[in-house]
């Protein structure tokens, strides 16, 4: 595994702040979202940043490597097809299931994986499937969750250190999502970084979220709060990160605002590094004091992060002990203790990842994997019966989120459709209506014209002259005639039978 690149301090590119990350006072690199760039047509914006030098990550969101099926060929490729285009030094994904093959279905949303032996057989092939066919490093990231599955046999940080030992892959922690989890799932944020090999950190993720009946949504779209920037510090106080990111992706701030939320990044990093005994990491505050903007920048030469084969350096802190690097820079073996319940022994510097007796999960694990995602994403987006041992309470706060996501990011992929509609409000309506019972099978773009499909089948709006608009509207997307009268009729009495 090659030595990760220094990234330091950025944000999420979106088209919405384009002008405003352009103008952001050093800003050393930015992520985006693989789908929603083409390689031969970048945003003017976005190609001249990559011209001036900032680095440019893509940030894939829909490979579902977490999901019973192995990846797809063609969406490996897209992907790969990116990182080069962008002269990317890796790309990053999420540990996560979006969708299911049978039944075909989509969520829309990165759904939590169980924490089991069949789903990290699984996820361990799916990953090498991915490594084998990406052109740069994968990154996979920890997300945020509702809800947590019955029956599991590991802890988060025994899943993802098992999966980095087995696989050699490189983490991408999202603080964010640490505390969501602790609010939504009761786990230990401080727990999860002390468990996982921090010497396979790739960077940093900090978004910001709300708190509503004691449910923590991790929106993206609020300010980053205190709690989010007390656990960079946290992991600060471990490890020396090679890049830490802000993620924003709805209900933008003016740009004084964004640029202050970098900043507040920036002095959590120095702070932290001044505030760590000098004996324990005298690079850390060495780096941190030359190197103020951009966190911490490690010396010309030296390794940033190293991959599970070859041990953790000085500078990144200790692994799963959560001590900090004192006695491997003073020379002394790093602590070594047993694996707990459901984790696999750390391979020794320079050994290949540890990997199943058949280098793969069984299709009678895949089976089972696949029938309990199936279950449980029908409950969620097609109104099934809830499985059992699911928080009930939990799951329908689930339903209710997917919902909104779907008919916000079809609002997004469609802006026209409210405007014929009459406004957001009539809009929303609308399409909450429609999905009720109405699963997406083929992504945003698709359920949209499902969905103008579906109000005109009901003779809907009831104006004619936003009917024809729409008819126009469906036409030019869809390329065909929209049905005639008597079918639609015949359409509409088959759904009321049903």
């Amino acid at each position: 595994m090659k030595p990760m690149a220094h990234l330091g301090v950025g944000i999420g590119w979106r088209p919405e702040i384009a002008d405003a990350v352009e103008r952001l006072d050093g800003l050393d690199w930015v992520e985006v979202v693989a789908e929603n760039i083409c390689p031969g047509h970048l945003p003017e914006a976005l190609g001249r940043l990559r011209e001036r030098g900032t680095r440019i990550v893509p940030h894939g969101v829909s490979l579902g490597l977490g999901g019973a099926d192995r990846p797809d060929p063609e969406k490996l490729a897209a992907l790969g097809e990116r990182a080069v285009a962008l002269g990317a030094p890796l790309v990053t994904e999420h540990i996560a299931f979006v969708r299911t093959s049978s039944p075909l279905l989509e969520a829309g949303h990165l759904l939590p994986v169980p924490r089991t032996r069949d789903a990290l057989d699984v996820l361990c092939e799916n990953v090498r499937i991915a490594q084998d066919a990406l052109p740069v490093p994968l990154a996979l990231e920890n997300i945020a969750a509702l809800f947590s599955w019955p029956g599991e046999e590991m802890t988060e940080g025994q899943f993802l250190t098992e999966l980095v030992e087995r696989t050699g892959v490189r983490l991408l922690i999202d603080v964010a999502n640490l505390h969501t989890n602790r609010v939504n799932r009761g786990e230990d944020p401080a727990g999860v970084l002390d468990a996982i090999p921090l010497e396979a950190l790739a960077y940093v993720h900090v978004a910001g979220g709300v708190e509503r009946g004691g449910v923590w949504h991790d929106t993206h779209a609020h300010p980053v709060p205190p709690v989010v920037l007390d656990l960079l510090a946290e992991l600060r106080s471990r490890v020396a990160p090679a890049g830490v990111l802000l993620e924003r992706d709805d209900d933008f701030p003016p740009e004084a605002e964004l640029a202050g939320e970098l900043t507040a990044i920036r002095e959590v990093l120095t702070a932290t590094a001044r505030d760590l005994p000098q004996a324990a990491a005298p690079d850390i505050a060495r780096e941190a004091a030359r190197n103020p903007a951009a966190g911490a920048e490690p010396e010309a030469g030296a390794e940033t992060v190293r991959g599970p084969e070859h041990g953790a350096g000085a500078e990144h802190g200790a692994g799963k002990t959560g001590q900090v690097a004192a006695q491997t820079a003073a020379g002394a073996p790093e602590p070594v203790s047993g694996p707990g319940p459901g984790s696999a022994a750390k391979p020794e510097a320079g050994a290949e990842p540890v990997r199943g007796p058949e280098h793969g999960a069984g299709e009678a694990a895949r089976t089972r994997v696949g029938l309990a995602q199936a279950a449980l994403l029908s409950a969620l987006v097609a109104g099934t019966p809830v499985p059992e041992g699911f928080d009930r309470a939990r799951i329908r706060v689930q339903v209710r989120a997917l919902a909104a996501k779907r008919a916000d990011v079809v609002a997004k992929v469609a802006p026209e459709l409210s405007g014929i509609l009459g406004g957001r409000a009539p809009y929303r309506e609308a399409f909450l209506a429609y999905a009720k019972g109405r699963p997406m099978t083929a992504g945003y773009r698709r359920d949209a014209l499902d969905f103008a499909e579906h109000l005109l089948i009901q003779d809907l709006p009831a104006d004619p002259a936003a009917r024809r608009r729409l008819t126009a509207w469906w036409r030019e997307r869809a390329g065909a005639r929209p049905p005639r009268r008597i079918v639609r009729w015949a359409r509409a009495l088959a759904g009321r039978a049903a």
